[in-house]
């Protein structure tokens, strides 16, 4: 598949601006003390959804737009984060849209997601269960499905990290987590497209590792999700596009379990008091593990997300 260039990275980040500005990124000292070496982070968590998806929602609507194919109504599924940036972008079209979640789903971000006038539906035990069942939904509604991983999803999400490395031209490593993908593959098309210097390294859940077992095998390999915190990581099935942009544009794969990851969580609240949801605090989980071999260079994290429940949150900060 074809990534965004940067006059389209350039295009997208206009779309993305006439909803939120660039959100900022930050080296904090604790984190940088903690970590042993320079920690950047950026705070996707500052969007209105409180997290980065909402750049590939809104230009993946104007992409629909622009070619005089905006639907009546649209169909995704999602854990969460997806399915309020696709809520934002079909309500500001005037859209009607629907949301597949698994059975158990965050209740606050399902509650999010009603917020937006999304119809949630609850459905199957994983991710990629709901995702079928959504599709089989969108062709029964003759409603447009919408992807988790797509070209005009990437260059709205590929915004984030244009801003990140312009800001931090230096950067030696960035740590970036994988869902389905799509942040890891923008983090590399920004990174062409700018030709910064970055290593990027991608995470992923010890406990959903479908996109480690892909890379290391050469084809699409499904793994069990066992993950009770990073629900934004738990993907049973890697996308084969995704994986032919990963495969030689990855420095290497980093694996964390829900046991790092609160650490994470709990380091970040700390030293920054930001809330960072599992996923959104893998990044700098995957730092942390690595740690010994970081000394000495810049290192780019992300808090990709804030949007944990109340609940989740205060027990994961009880335990240290």
């Amino acid at each position: 598949m074809s990534l965004p260039s940067l006059r389209d990275i350039e295009a997208a980040a206009e779309v993305v601006y006439r909803e939120f500005a660039p959100t900022p990124q930050y080296r904090w000292a604790l984190l940088s003390q903690r970590l042993g070496t320079d920690c950047w982070v950026k705070h996707e968590n500052h969007t209105p959804v409180g997290a980065f998806k909402i750049r590939g929602g809104l230009t993946y609507f104007d992409a629909l737009r622009r070619r005089g194919q905006l639907p009546r109504a649209v169909v995704s599924a999602t854990r969460g984060n997806h399915g309020q940036s696709i809520g934002w972008a079909a309500r500001s079209h005037g859209i009607a849209c629907a949301i597949v979640v698994p059975q158990g789903n965050s209740a606050e971000k399902n509650a999010a997601m009603r917020a937006l006038g999304i119809e949630l539906i609850e459905h199957g035990e994983d991710f990629q269960a709901s995702r079928e069942h959504a599709q089989q939904l969108a062709q029964s509604r003759q409603a447009h499905m919408v992807p988790s991983f797509h070209t005009d999803l990437l260059s709205g999400v590929s915004t984030y990290w244009w801003e990140f490395l312009r800001a931090v031209p230096d950067m030696d490593v960035a740590y970036v987590p994988i869902g389905l993908g799509s942040g890891a593959c923008s983090a590399i098309a920004a990174k062409l497209a700018l030709g910064h210097r970055v290593r990027i390294v991608g995470v992923v859940s010890a406990h959903a590792t479908t996109y480690a077992d892909s890379l290391a095998a050469g084809q699409v390999v499904p793994s069990a999700v066992s993950t009770v915190l990073a629900d934004g990581m738990a993907c049973r099935l890697a996308d084969a596009d995704a994986l032919s942009v990963l495969r030689p544009h990855l420095d290497h794969v980093v694996k964390v379990s829900d046991e790092e990851v609160a650490a994470a969580m709990r380091a970040i609240y700390a030293d920054t008091h930001n809330v960072a949801e599992g996923a959104g605090a893998a990044s700098f989980a995957a730092a942390w593990q690595e740690r010994e071999r970081l000394r000495g260079q810049v290192v780019g994290t992300v808090l990709s997300g804030s949007n944990v429940d109340a609940s989740v949150l205060s027990g994961v900060l009880a335990k240290d």
